[in-house]
């Protein structure tokens, strides 16, 4: 009973001078770390020598300062601009081909041109309906739209400008408003009245001129 006493002492004893041992090889381990991170630390500062701190400026907060105002005044010139661009007094009655069907085709233009639009050689690309407008937003509207075709380099497009069914007495007053002011810009080569199936008598089938 006494021996076996004796050699569970003994083995309690290496049990416990192993863990002590692990103990010391993990401080060791540890203290060496340290000693290398201390080093790269120094040799970091040796590297880049000498530095001062920049010296922060104070902050300037900026406050949300008053909207820009609208260049109203712009607005209504480029509108003066548009309407005194396209007239109502000019009459446009002696350029008109009035055969079949109502047609205009400028000077050195033939009229297989004015076929052609007819027949639909050239697709439309775009179109504005102008339909239920006022004579003056009519006229906005299709110098606007005239102009940004021209700039996207469109080649044939559509003016939608009704009957003149709801005008007073029924007179299509807007369609010829409309054939006046497409007569008046120079980059209007061509146009004639659509076919049924895109509009008939209420639009008419524009050619522009190319870049």
């Amino acid at each position: 009973m006494k021996a076996r006493s004796l050699q569970d002492l003994e083995g309690l004893k290496r049990t416990l001078s192993e863990r002590a041992a692990l103990e010391e090889n993990k401080r060791k381990e540890k203290a060496l770390q340290e000693i290398k991170r201390l080093a790269e630390q120094d040799l970091f500062k040796r590297a880049i020598g000498s530095v001062q701190p920049i010296s922060a400026n104070p902050r300037v907060l900026l406050s949300n300062g008053p909207a820009l105002p609208i260049a109203s005044q712009q607005i209504k010139d480029d509108q003066s601009a548009l309407r005194e661009s396209l007239s109502d007094e000019f009459d446009v009655a002696s350029l008109l081909d009035t055969d079949d069907a109502l047609s205009f085709r400028r000077p050195g233009i033939g009229t297989d041109i004015t076929k052609k639009l007819r027949k639909g050689d050239w697709s439309v690309q775009a179109q504005v309906d102008l339909h239920g407008l006022r004579r003056d937003e009519a006229r906005e509207h299709l110098s606007a739209f005239l102009k940004e075709s021209i700039k996207s380099g469109l080649r044939c497009i559509r003016v939608i400008h009704g009957k003149g069914l709801g005008s007073p007495g029924k007179a299509p007053v807007l369609k010829a408003k409309v054939q006046s002011w497409l007569v008046q810009k120079e980059e209007i080569l061509a146009f004639v009245q659509a076919k049924p199936t895109q509009g008939g008598a209420g639009a008419l089938i524009v050619l522009l001129k190319g870049r």
